[in-house]
C-alpha cells in the first residue's frame, strides 16, 4: 500500500514534523529521519489519493543528485536505510529559501508578462520571450513561511533585517551556483536543462549544509534540450520533464487551490499514470533502472530498517 501517513515512535525519539509530503522525526536532537510519503500536492494542497512510489522516487533522486554534490558542498545526508527513507544531521534551518533561474520561465515569467523588470532586487533586460536563457542565472530568494506561501525576498531586505549573516549569505549564493552549475551540466548528460530549482540550507556546529531534497522534478523544472531552440523561434510550449503534468491537469479540471474549488476526482487510471511518470522521471534523471519493492508491509519494513541503522549508530 502507498504510504499515505506515518505514526512511528522511534528510540529516543524527540519531535515529529507532519510535512506536506515527508514526515520527519528529531532522534536525540542530533539526528533526523526523513520519511518520504507518497502524498502528492499542487497549489499548496495534498491531493486526495497517494502515488505509489512517489515517496522512492524523490527520495532516491535527492540522494543520487546528494551523493554526485557532496565533494562541491558539505550536505546532511549521513543515510539511506529504507528506499523512502533519508537520515541526515539536525540542523537549525535557514528561513531563506535559494531559488535560482537559468531561464524565464515560471513564477520570474508571470512577473515578466505583468509587466515587472525586476524580480528579488534583480534586474531582468527587456525584450525577452518567455522560457529564453539568461545570460547569467539569477538568484531570486524566497523567505520560508511557516504557514501559506512563501514570498519573494531581494538579498538587500535579507542582509538590512539581518535575516541571515552576510557572511552565511555570500556562502549560500555561491553554493547555490555551484550547485546549479553541477546540475546544468548533469542534466545537459541526459538531453535536459535545468530550466530553475531552489535549494535549502542549515547550520550544524557553526556551518553552512546544503538540506532537504536537490534536483528533484518536485523542486526544479527541466526541459528537453532537443528541439528547444525551435520550439524557442516558433514560440511554442517547450517540452518539460516536472511535475507540471499534474499541475496542467488540475487546472484543465477547474482547479488552482482558490477559495470555493474542489479538487477533481483521481481515477485508478490516472493515480497509475502518474505513478509511472514519476518512474519515469527517475530513470531518465538518475539513468538507473527503478526497482519496485513489495508494497506490503510497507510501514513495516520502513520500522524495521530504521530501527536497525539506529541501533548500529548507537552501538558504534
Amino acid at each position: 500500500m502507498p504510504i499515505t501517513s506515518t505514526n512511528f515512535n522511534f528510540p529516543n525519539q524527540t519531535a515529529v514534523y507532519h510535512g506536506k509530503v515527508r514526515d520527519v522525526y528529531t532522534i536525540d536532537n542530533k539526528l533526523l529521519v526523513m520519511v518520504a510519503s507518497d502524498r502528492i500536492s499542487a497549489f499548496d494542497v495534498i491531493l486526495p489519493r497517494p502515488i505509489p512510489y512517489k515517496g522512492q522516487v524523490l527520495n532516491q533522486i535527492a540522494q543520487h543528485f546528494m551523493h554526485a554534490t557532496k565533494h562541491l558542498v558539505p550536505n546532511w545526508v549521513l543515510s539511506s536505510p529504507d528506499p523512502v527513507v533519508t537520515v541526515g544531521k539536525l540542523c537549525a534551518p535557514v528561513r531563506v529559501e535559494m531559488v535560482i533561474r537559468g531561464y524565464l520561465s515560471g513564477h520570474s515569467w508571470r512577473e515578466y508578462s505583468a509587466g515587472k523588470r525586476i524580480i528579488c532586487g534583480v534586474a531582468m533586460p527587456d525584450g525577452m520571450k518567455e522560457n529564453d536563457k539568461f545570460s547569467i542565472p539569477i538568484i531570486t530568494p524566497a523567505t520560508k513561511a511557516e504557514e501559506g506561501h512563501d514570498e519573494d525576498i531581494s538579498r538587500e531586505d535579507i542582509l538590512s533585517k539581518g535575516i541571515v549573516p552576510e557572511e552565511d549569505y555570500l556562502l549560500m549564493e555561491k553554493y547555490t551556483r555551484t550547485l546549479f552549475q553541477r546540475g546544468t551540466e548533469m542534466a545537459a548528460l541526459k538531453g535536459l536543462i535545468l530550466v530553475d530549482t531552489k535549494y535549502e540550507f542549515g547550520k550544524a556546529d557553526g556551518e553552512i549544509i546544503l538540506i532537504d531534497e536537490i534536483h528533484t522534478p518536485d523542486s526544479s523544472r527541466y526541459f528537453y534540450s532537443d528541439g528547444y531552440a525551435e520550439r524557442q523561434a516558433r514560440g511554442e510550449k517547450q517540452k518539460q520533464l516536472s511535475k507540471e503534468f499534474v499541475r496542467e491537469w488540475l487546472i484543465e479540471n477547474g482547479f488552482q487551490g482558490k477559495e470555493g474549488q474542489v479538487v477533481p476526482e483521481m481515477s485508478d487510471e490516472w493515480v497509475n499514470a502518474i505513478s509511472e511518470r514519476y518512474i519515469e522521471l527517475y530513470e531518465y534523471l538518475t539513468g538507473n533502472k527503478f526497482e519496485k519493492p513489495s508494497q506490503d508491509d510497507v510501514l513495516e519494513r520502513v520500522d524495521g530498517n530504521v530501527l536497525k541503522y539506529l541501533k548500529s549508530t548507537s552501538a558504534a
